[in-house]
Order: C-alpha cells, then structure tokens, then sequence
C-alpha cells in the first residue's frame, strides 16, 4: 500500500513530522492509524476553543446552509453584527476583518501610514522593537524583528525602524519628526513569550500621547482571552489607537481583525480591500467565539487553569534544571537550560505530545482555553517523560570494527 507522503507534492515552507491528522475534539487530536495525541499548541494559538467545538460547527453548519460569501461589495449579517459587537466590548471606533494576523498588521500598517498623511505632515515612520514577529508579508516582515527576516529579502522595504525591546529609552530615542506610530507586542510569543514590562508598554502609551503618535498593539497571539482578560491591553491598564487580532478570533477560522479608535478611524472606500474579507462563514466563525470567550466564568477559567498549568510547569522546570517561567494566562513559555528545544519537542511528540519550541531554547505552551485540570495533569506526565527521554543517549551506529 502506498504512503500518502510518498509522493508529496506540498511546497517545504514548514518542516513536519509524518503524522497526519484526520480528526480533533477538545484538546486532542487523532492522526490516521488511530493514535491520539494531546495537543498543547493548538495551532500556535489558534483553536482558542480547541478542536471542533460544537459551538463553532453548529454556527458553521447553519451559515454554510445558508450563505458563504456574498462578495466584498456588499454588507452581510455576520461582519455587521462582528463589527458591532467587538467595537462595544473592546471600546473600538471601527472594525475591519481580514483573513490572516499578517494581513491585519499590514492593514494597520497602511491605517497608520494615511493618519500620518491626514494628521502628522506625511510621517510615514513605524518604530517596532526587535525580536518582533508581525507576520510574513513584505510590510509585516519590514516592521517585524525577526532576526531570520533581516536578510530573507532584499530590497527592504523603507520606513521602519527596530529597537531593543522593554528598553523605553532606546524608543523615545529612535522617534523623529518622520515618525507616525509606535507598533508593538504586549508578548513577543516568536521570540519565546517575552512579556512586555508594566513600566515599559505604559510608558510607550505615555510617549506615543506626548509625541503625538499612534500606538499600534499587535494582539494576533495574546487577544481574545488567551491571556486571561479578553485583550491583554487590559493586564496592562492602556489603550492603543489601533490593535490587530486574529488566531484565536475565528478559533481555527481565518479570521483576523483591525480595530480602530478615535481619529484612528480614517480609511475611505477604495483604500483596503479583499476578496475574501469579512464574508459571511468567517465572521459567524468570529461571533460564536467571542460570545463563548465573554460567557461567565470563561476568562476566570482561563486565569485559574493557567495558574494550574504554570504551577506544574514551574515543578517540572526545577525538577528538571530549567525555567523560569515566562507568560500570562494560557501563553507560557518555559526556558531550557541545557537541553535543546527541537529535541524536546521530538521526544515530547514520541509521548503523544504536542508542544511547540519557538526559539531553540525555550518551549511554548499555548491549549485550548477550554483546557481542562485533567488535561493539564496528564500533559505534565507526558513532559516529565519527554524531558527524562531527550537526556537519553542516543544509540551510536556500528562501526563494524
């Protein structure tokens, strides 16, 4: 019998182990010969309310049955009432859905770039902190930094400026008179969930008022309650002029949003569009997430189950020689000293486990939000394997001597 991946035709933009998945409930997953692994990434983040939730395949079902996409030219329920109800519970002006986080940076990217020609004498000039990760496309690379992105392509596009992040000197020093916005996120998941200061992200808030700049949050990963509030601006105590969300948005949906406050609101018909954006599947995706994240209860469930996961994870780090631990809510990264993390990830999946190592020296953490205790209990056990496996000498081939 032929291997499906015998003969695999798919573009190598991602490495993969060989398994393939053919169904998902909750925080498991199963691939094709039946074997079932416990996913703790969840699509870098992305089924905020795990796999297949009935919530979301019902609300799916109906509007397939219904109407798909009636086309960018035309108004639909669902981007209507998405519109309307995250600008009231995110105290937002105006809201444009998108598909991909990447296309939601780079929408607020051209947002900010027009408020500068409108209210800022053409300032064009985006300061980001290095280490960042916006996105993958030409804008999104510019203003991310991603030191793999520096030199992946040339030329590079003009008007953005990186610095050291969590370092507020080092950003009021880079602003100029051609500066219009101030982009940023609360946690650097790509960099290995590095969290913003308090006194860091509310003193860049602070510099964007007095310079009169826009503060631009990217909140792909850490919104929609994956942190434990439904916008990590609130761990924060502030409020940016533009905030972009997506991964969790549409819980496995492409979905992905721009929000826009105050005179931040000033985009004119014919200055973004997409053939896809805000139809009407994605935007039910959207609705029946968001009603599920604000039930109550929910966001509490997330506080007290990532205090349940990151006291497991702080025993096993000791236990083990790593750690500290980095994060908020369900957003954990953990530290390895002495150990690799591809190598860990590979013993971790050989116990049907799935976790992710964003940086080769720390493993990241992102579950459903609907996690259970029993779920973060067994995930530990299958960690503590994983780490004692990885430590094991590997076999050495004969030599025939």
């Amino acid at each position: 019998m032929r291997e499906p991946l015998d003969h695999l035709r798919l573009m190598p933009t991602v490495q993969r182990p060989p398994q393939i998945f053919v169904r998902g409930q909750g925080s498991w997953l199963w691939d094709r010969l039946g074997e079932a692994y416990l996913d703790f990434t969840q699509g870098w983040a992305v089924n905020s309310l795990g796999h297949s939730p009935v919530v979301l395949v019902e609300a799916l079902k109906r509007q397939a049955e219904a109407l798909i996409n009636p086309g960018p030219a035309y108004y639909n329920r669902g981007m209507l009432k998405l519109a309307s109800r995250l600008c009231q519970v995110t105290d937002s002006d105006q809201a444009y859905f998108v598909s991909s986080g990447a296309e939601a940076n780079e929408a607020a990217i051209k947002l900010a770039r027009k408020w500068g020609q409108v209210h800022r004498g053409g300032a064009h000039r985006i300061v980001s902190a290095a280490h960042s990760f916006h996105g993958r496309t030409l804008a999104a690379m510019s203003v991310s930094g991603k030191p793999s992105f520096q030199d992946m392509f040339e030329p590079k596009l003009p008007g953005f400026a990186k610095v050291p992040f969590n370092d507020l000197d080092a950003l009021a020093a880079s602003i100029d008179e051609q500066t219009v916005a101030v982009m940023l996120e609360p946690v650097q998941g790509e960099a290995g969930v590095i969290p913003a200061t308090l006194e860091y992200l509310q003193g860049a808030a602070r510099l964007c008022r007095e310079r009169g700049l826009l503060l631009i949050l990217d909140e792909v990963q850490t919104g929609v309650g994956r942190c434990g509030a439904l916008l990590a601006e609130d761990l924060y105590g502030i409020r940016a002029d533009i905030l972009t969300l997506g991964k969790g948005l549409g819980g496995g949906v492409p979905l992905a949003a721009v929000l826009a406050r105050g005179n931040a609101c000033c985009l004119e018909p014919g200055e973004q569009g997409g053939t896809y954006h805000g139809n009407a599947l994605m935007t039910t995706a959207g609705l029946a997430v968001l009603r599920t994240v604000l039930e109550p209860g929910f966001l509490e469930h997330v506080r007290e189950i990532g205090v349940h996961l990151r006291d497991g994870l702080a025993r096993l780090a000791r236990r083990h020689g790593h750690g500290p631990l980095r994060g908020h809510g369900l957003l954990i990264g953990l530290p390895l000293i002495g150990q690799e993390g591809s190598s860990l990830v590979q013993a971790a999946l050989a116990e049907r486990l799935l976790i992710n190592a964003p940086q080769p020296d720390c493993l990241r953490f992102s579950p459903a939000l609907t996690v259970s205790h029993a779920n973060v209990d067994e995930m530990l056990r299958r960690l503590d394997r994983a780490f004692a496996r990885a430590r094991q000498p590997r076999p050495q081939p004969e030599t025939g001597i």
